[in-house]
This record gives C-alpha cells, structure tokens and sequence, in this order.
C-alpha cells in the first residue's frame, strides 16, 4: 500500500509541474480585480449585500463562457448562494464541490485605520474586511474557472462551485441547498474548501508548512442556570443563587472531557512533532505512537493551541446574575460554550456537564448543533494537495489538521460529502487578522494562491 501511495504521489507530483505554469498577468490583475470588487460589497449582516455580490459574481461567470442554466442565484431570507456548474466529460468520476462564502462579519469604521470595504494595498498587503476570510477564495477559485474555461479545458469531472451566503451566521444558505436543492450537487464525491486549511511561514518568510483540514469540532452552547427564591440583601442565606453558579463554574473549569484522537489528529501530531522541541514537541510525538496516553495528553492539553485537539472543551464566556443591589438573586446564569470532538454527541456532552455541576443547575443548549465526522484521509485528495502547496514551496510538507472552529464544511460533511479545507494562502501566524481589525492578506500569498489552485484543479480533474 505504502509504494502505491508514494507512487502516486510522485505522479501527481510531476503532473504539477507541467500543471504550474506562471500565472499570466491577465490572470492575476482579474484575480485582483474580483477580490477588490468583492470586497466594495458590504456582505456583512448589516450591510447586506451578499446578494448583489452574488450578482457580480454570476456575471463574471457567464461573461467568462459560462451557460445561463449552469449560474444560478438561490435567494434565501435576506442573503443568498452562488451555484456554478463546470461541466467535465465524466472520465474522472462524480463531481466534486469548490467552496467559498460571500459574508463577512461585521467591521465599525471608526476603529479601523482604512475603510475596511475599499480594498487597499499597502506594504505588501492587501487590506480590507473578507479580504482574507473568505473573498480570497472567492477570487482564487473564479480567476481560475475563468482563465481554465478561456483556455477551453474540459475537466474530466464536473466542477460544481458553492458560494455560501451567510457562513458567519446562521448557515442556512447550505442547510438549505443540502435540504431542498441536493440535486444541483449532483452526486458530488467529495467537497474543497478554501476557508479553511493553508500554510504557515516563519518570521524569515520561509514556509513551516501546510495543513489540510480533514476535521471540525462540533460548536454548541450551553446556558447554566442556578435559581433561589431570594429575599432582601439585609438577611442573607447559605443558598445563593450566584453562589451555587460560581461553585458550578469552578467545577466546569477544573472538569476535562477524555483525552480523543482520530487519524487526522494522530497524523498532524505526528507531523508537528518534527519541527516542535521541548516537552510539547516530544508529548505529541508521544501521544501519536500512543493514542490515549494520559501523560502526553495532560502536557498537550496545557498548551491553548493544542488542547482542542485532544479533547472537548467547555468554557464560560458570557454571565449574568440578580436583579437589584439590595436583592438576594433569584437567578444566576453563565453560557458555556463547547467544542465537541467528531464523533461525540452533543447530548452526551450536555449529560456529563449536569453530572459535573449537580442535578441543582439547569442547563440547556442555547441552539441548534451541527456534528460531522472526520474526512476519511483520501490518498489521492492528499497527493493532489501536495503536488498544490510544492508548486510554490517545493519543501514544504503537508500534513491532515482538525480544526476547533466551525466552517460550512460542517454540514457538508453532515450530509455525506467528505470536505478538505485546501485555502492556497501561505502567510506569517502574526498577520492572520480574520475577524480582527485592519484584515489582511498578503500579497505574494494571493498571487501564490492562483497557482495552488490550478495545479490543484488540474491534478484533481485534469486530463490522466
């Protein structure tokens, strides 16, 4: 199995580098056009107009050569999605999906240096809100159909592009096309997603390395709740209404789920070992060759990088209590919010949490959660994504990465499809700005991406 293995990724690797032509000047300055233009949209909850980017886009595609029947718009609510068929001759097998979201979250202008809807280039970055989370996607996948469809290349599978409309939110832009319009996805064999995975550089600017997301932990959130009958603050009682919470919340903080592994998690271990010293380097390395060991876990897990990584985790972020200064509460309230390790129910995890805090706290799921299980580690997905990331780091390695946030690959996963987060950027950890003030991207990272792409396109379904 191993020689196979290496056999076809030593195929893919070459086919890469017939496949990683420089990419053209008309290629990169529409790619930098559609990430400026997508970025002008204010397609945050407030701004709402994920719809007229859904509309630029579209016109790009059928611009670009695109069928009218192959671009559809999927209005829904106040957002919609983006659905994009490359038709392939059929030779490779199923269709695969490319997934990106047009949303952002929100960005006050007062605290940012720029105005985070105009796209600006400033010392070798590209500012502006989406900029990195998720609009570089959007423009790597769509530069590349675009460019591929005026070259006239036929894929061997069809090609079925999925722009989300509200992945920041509430999802149900996917939920909804999983629900009611599965058929536009054909039966799609497996799903790649930009908004997730890419690689790391050092603060020299060389490459660290590369994790493709296989797996997402499972989001959802608890409110506790501690009652009393309360009274006048003058006679005071041993029950407490905000007592019993923090002795609640102290339990919570001291309880650990069991220490879980996947061969995803057992494999990017592994291969964080290699460049990871001291006692955590040597823990994973451990905790890799054997799954479970209680030693290595409690040093990985000490680590707030890491320790979403071997276990559930559950911690209060929002509290609330009482209703006058000169009342005993009658009521004490903390949200906990946990992720849940693949495959681990949610119900089990709110059943364990009432174990941990007594039959006297209520709880109660705040809303709905979405479990998915790991991808299953496709040989070819991981040979393909290899011969992506060496077309433009030739020593960097790849390894599988478990995510402990949530991306629309969740529900991908949840509905049958495996999904891998393959985004092309390669970037410092320190200039990752998602969410944050003044986001970002770094230039060379947005034209190096175009190339990941095509190689990864042409791998996955160009001609064998």
């Amino acid at each position: 199995m191993k020689s196979t293995i290496a056999a076809l990724a030593a195929l893919l690797t070459f086919a890469s580098v017939a496949y990683a032509q420089p990419t053209d000047d008309a290629t990169r300055a529409q790619a930098r056009e559609i990430l400026q233009r997508s970025i002008a949209f204010n397609s945050s909850p407030e701004g709402g107009q994920t719809p007229q980017l859904a509309a630029y886009l579209a016109e790009l595609y059928r611009d670009g050569g695109f069928p009218a029947a192959d671009v559809l718009i999927l209005p829904l609510e106040n957002t919609a999605s983006l659905i994009v068929r490359y038709r392939g001759d059929g030779s490779g097998g199923r269709p695969i999906l490319l997934l990106a979201h047009m949303d952002v979250v929100p960005a006050l202008r007062a605290d940012w240096e720029r105005d985070p809807f105009t796209m600006v280039e400033e010392n070798g970055y590209f500012f502006g809100r989406g900029s990195l989370d998720n609009k570089t996607g959007i423009a790597h996948i769509t530069a590349t159909l675009l460019r591929l469809k005026a070259e006239g290349f036929t894929p061997s599978r069809d090609l079925i592009v999925v722009f989300s409309g509200d992945e920041e939110t509430l999802g149900h832009t996917v939920q909804n096309l999983l629900s009611d319009h599965r058929a536009l996805l054909g039966e799609a064999e497996f799903a790649l997603n930009s908004d997730a995975g890419g690689g790391g550089l050092n603060d020299a600017g060389a490459p660290m390395g590369y994790e493709m997301q296989t797996a997402e932990k499972t989001y959802v959130s608890y409110r506790l709740t501690a009652r009393n009958p309360g009274g006048h603050s003058s006679l005071p009682r041993a029950d407490n209404a905000i007592f019993d919470l923090a002795d609640a919340i102290n339990r919570v903080r001291t309880h650990q789920f069991a220490a879980m592994w996947n061969d995803t998690t057992l494999r990017s271990f592994g291969a964080a070992s290699e460049t990871i010293e001291g006692e955590l380097g040597a823990a994973l390395r451990r905790f890799s060759q054997r799954p479970g060991d209680r030693r290595a876990a409690a040093i990985i897990s000490r680590d707030p990088s890491w320790v979403g990584q071997v276990r559930t985790t559950c911690v209060p972020t929002l509290l609330a209590g009482g209703h006058a200064e000169n009342a005993l509460p009658q009521s004490a309230t903390v949200t906990v919010n946990c992720r849940v390790f693949p495959g681990v129910q949610v119900e089990d995890v709110q059943a364990e949490l009432q174990r941990v805090v007594g039959a006297n706290i209520e709880i109660q799921q705040t809303d709905p959660a979405f479990a998915s299980d790991a991808s299953p580690l496709r040989e070819d997905v991981l040979a393909a994504v290899n011969a992506a990331v060496r077309a433009v780091y030739p020593n960097a390695g790849v390894s599988p990465g478990m995510s402990a946030g949530a991306t629309d690959g969740v529900y991908f996963r949840g509905a049958g499809i495996p999904t891998y987060g393959v985004g092309g950027v390669f970037m410092k950890f320190g200039d990752d700005f998602a969410h944050g003030l003044n986001e970002r991207v770094p230039v060379d990272g947005f034209y190096n991406g175009l190339t990941h792409w095509r190689v990864l396109i042409m791998t996955i379904a160009g001609p064998r």
